[in-house]
């Protein structure tokens, strides 16, 4: 669609969507003339399975005009999950390989130019990233989704993109983002070389630096392990557990995340201004290993004494680690007016959520 200038954004009624400046669905929604087309690159993940959930959900208010999304999201294993395909059946879906770019022009003939894209494609686990580095950077720098972007006659496209906490060297307290990047190891390297190539190359764009993503389980669960869920499975046996006090992050409920996404997709299409952004993308609270155990103990009534602090030095994980890089999310609030949850509600959420499911 033709992004408008000057147009606003009916609210949902509930505090996170007031600040994302989008509407839920309801039956008594009236057929949209038109449609902003999103790309979720990844959007078998984790984080891309939650994004297509709500992006499913919600309606954009333009003008006075209401518009929903059409969806499509690029996979690598063939076929995607049926249980995501079928919770989002509008959606399309489309096997990309992000070192080569075979698929994207795909996805041109058949679902045309997005609007915005998302990229939420990494290979995020940094030891394997330090076991094949030349892998690490093929897939963590995204040069074929940018290159396919330029290939656009219009310029109309905004890339979001995931970046890491992990692009800072982890000496001091709460970063923020005008801070040198100094990364310690293969995964933050590449995903600096990420925003560079990113900035030099997109007229539109918005970096997120995310730290820890948590929150509950995705529609198709994913193989990974995921940090409440690992923590409650590891307190719930009763046996003592141990957990790294020295190490800090800003850990970020999902939720929040999908909000900001929504948030600056919200902001593109209705204000039609330029957007060259980057953001740290944290939680409200900077907590270590063993306070991020505390948290769930606390909140599922587990025994605290279980859980015995350890230096991240006395375990050998084949991949050097920053010891603090806790974010200022100062700029973050300051841009969308969001403000993320503390820990422990996010924790609450995410357990009531699941018992829900």
């Amino acid at each position: 669609m033709e992004r408008e200038a000057g147009s606003g954004c009916r609210q949902r009624s509930d505090k996170a969507a007031d600040a994302v400046g989008v509407e839920e669905k309801s039956e008594e929604d009236v057929e949209t003339e038109e449609k902003v087309k999103v790309l979720v690159v990844g959007g078998t993940g984790y984080l891309g399975q939650h994004l297509l959930q709500a992006y499913d959900h919600v309606i954009l208010i333009s003008n006075g005009n209401g518009y929903a999304f059409d969806l499509a999201f690029t996979h690598h294993s063939s076929p995607p999950p049926h249980l995501l395909v079928n919770a989002i059946p509008s959606s399309i879906y489309f096997q990309v390989d992000l070192k080569t770019g075979v698929g994207f022009e795909a996805i041109f003939n058949t679902f045309g130019q997005p609007d915005v894209v998302v990229n939420c494609a990494a290979i995020s686990v940094p030891r394997a990233c330090e076991i094949d580095p030349a892998t690490a950077h093929a897939i963590n720098v995204p040069s074929s989704l940018v290159k396919w972007l330029q290939s656009f006659e219009k310029r109309t496209t905004l890339l979001i993109h995931l970046s890491t906490d992990q692009v800072y060297e982890g000496e001091k307290s709460f970063y923020k983002e005008e801070d040198i990047a100094v990364p310690v190891n293969v995964y933050g390297k590449t995903k600096v070389a990420a925003e560079q190539f990113i900035s030099e190359n997109c007229p539109n764009f918005a970096i997120l630096r995310s730290s820890i993503i948590y929150g509950p389980q995705t529609i198709s669960p994913v193989p990974k392990s995921l940090p409440i869920q690992w923590i409650d499975g590891a307190l719930a046996k009763g046996e003592e557990v141990q957990f790294f006090h020295d190490e800090f992050r800003c850990p970020i409920y999902v939720k929040d995340l999908v909000d900001i996404i929504l948030a600056l997709t919200s902001q593109w299409i209705s204000e039609g201004k330029e957007m060259q952004l980057l953001l740290n993308v944290g939680g409200a609270d900077r907590v270590s290993r063993v306070q991020m155990a505390e948290a769930v103990a606390q909140v599922r009534g587990y025994d605290t004494s279980l859980i015995k602090p350890v230096s991240a030095s006395s375990v050998d994980r084949g991949v050097k680690s920053p010891a603090d890089i806790s974010m200022d999310i100062s700029r973050l609030v300051q841009t969308l007016k969001i403000h993320p949850v503390s820990f422990k509600d996010g924790v609450r959420s995410t357990f009531a959520t699941e018992a829900r499911q």
